[in-house]
């Protein structure tokens, strides 16, 4: 059955609503994403992806302990057969949205960031965390391997060296040692935690549109190429960005 109160909670903020905050609100089991979380949360990026009010989002989990703990295990087995559970993940791929959607994505990680929850924030392209932080994969400890691209989108973040750790050992890591490997932009004081993702949220909502969602493309594409091609795709972007704005004084960015 469906959980009575919605899981993923989306409030708008600033003057104009371009500011969104995901709430992962299931604190109750330590934000784990069970199937009906990961269906609001794939509607909430939908929402995100097809809205051009929606400048920037912060995602964040609601209580005391977690960010997201991760999959949901209790949920492990239930689904008819392996055929239609990895249909559902076809239909619904949270992860392959998140990764394609053209805003700046901020983590306002505490407590666990484990499997699943800190995947998701490897999606996401600013991530602060507060001091209680934890980090860890610690599906093999299981008998699995991360599934949400944990092992693909790990060593884009960290070295190879330290990414293997992490996945192959499951061991957590904790924040001092997340911001020197460069898992996270900032570690702050868990009371400052909302206030900092707000203040980096507000301050992107202010940057031109265009040029801000180019640079991200061109980045993120540029990764999977040789570079020449990357540059290329650079020059295409540049000349796209440059036909839109207007550069006299007060003109429009």
């Amino acid at each position: 059955m469906p959980e009575a109160r919605p899981l993923v909670r989306l409030d708008r903020e600033g003057p104009d609503g371009s500011v969104v905050w995901l709430t992962l609100d299931r604190p109750e089991r330590l934000n784990a994403l069970n199937l009906d979380m990961r269906d609001e949360l794939w509607s909430a990026l939908g929402l995100l992806r097809d809205d051009p009010t929606a400048r920037v989002a912060v995602i964040r989990g609601a209580g005391d302990r977690a960010f997201s703990a991760g999959a949901d295990i209790t949920e492990f087995g239930t689904a008819p057969s392996l055929i239609d559970a990895r249909e559902a993940r076809r239909q619904r791929d949270v992860w392959g949205l998140m990764a394609a959607l053209p805003i700046p994505l901020i983590a306002a990680m505490h407590g666990f960031a484990y499997g699943a929850g800190l995947e998701l924030s490897l999606y996401c392209d600013l991530r602060v965390a507060s001091e209680d932080a934890r980090f860890a994969l610690p599906e093999v400890s299981l008998g699995y391997i991360p599934s949400a691209g944990g092992t693909q989108t790990l060593p884009r973040h960290l070295g190879r060296s330290d990414a293997l750790a992490m996945a192959t050992s499951g061991e957590p890591i904790d924040a001092a040692e997340a911001f020197d490997r460069g898992l996270v932009h900032a570690v702050v004081p868990r009371a400052q935690l909302e206030a900092t993702a707000r203040a980096w949220a507000d301050r992107l909502a202010t940057l031109p549109a265009a040029a801000q969602r180019a640079t991200k493309r061109a980045v993120l594409e540029g990764l999977d190429l040789p570079l020449a091609d990357g540059l290329a795709l650079e020059r295409r972007l540049a000349v796209s960005v440059a036909n839109t704005t207007d550069f006299t004084p007060g003109g429009a960015a």
